[in-house]
């Protein structure tokens, strides 16, 4: 299980009960300006050919939350191999007013024909949808 158990950072969780989950491994931490305050994960991770896709959001300065990316080792999730120096997505001049500002956020993303569908909300005011090719996103997080 993914998990932020201090409120900060990315955790790995494992457990031989659904109901008990008691040893936590750090994965990863604040490191780009758009996450120094908190970083997290945005639903369930995918599993591809390269990786479990973990799509995440992290929390920089004025509160502003973006939605980036990592990818972790298929038979090791406590290695992480990929990540994004830049977000995904970010709240754009028509996305920063609302009754919570300057966020974007999402709770699962799904596949579908080779495109990374993101759900995400805007500011607690709407939502919205945003696509992109896996194989590119896979490439981007490699380099």
């Amino acid at each position: 299980m993914l998990s932020r158990i201090d409120g900060i950072n990315h955790y790995v969780m494992f457990s031989d009960s659904v109901t008990l989950w008691e040893t936590a491994t750090l994965l990863l931490g604040p490191k780009n300006p758009w996450e120094f305050i908190k970083v997290g994960n945005c639903g369930s991770p995918i599993e591809t050919t390269e990786g479990w896709l973990v799509i995440t959001h992290g929390v920089g300065q004025m509160r502003k939350y973006c939605i980036g990316a990592i990818l972790l080792d298929l038979n090791d999730p406590t290695k992480v191999i990929g990540g994004l120096s830049e977000p995904l997505i970010v709240p754009n001049e028509d996305e920063r007013e609302g009754y919570v500002p300057n966020v974007v956020y999402s709770c699962g993303s799904l596949v579908h024909n080779e495109e990374l569908i993101i759900p995400y909300a805007i500011s607690d005011y709407a939502s919205s949808v945003a696509t992109i090719n896996v194989k590119f996103l896979l490439r981007k997080l490699l380099e």
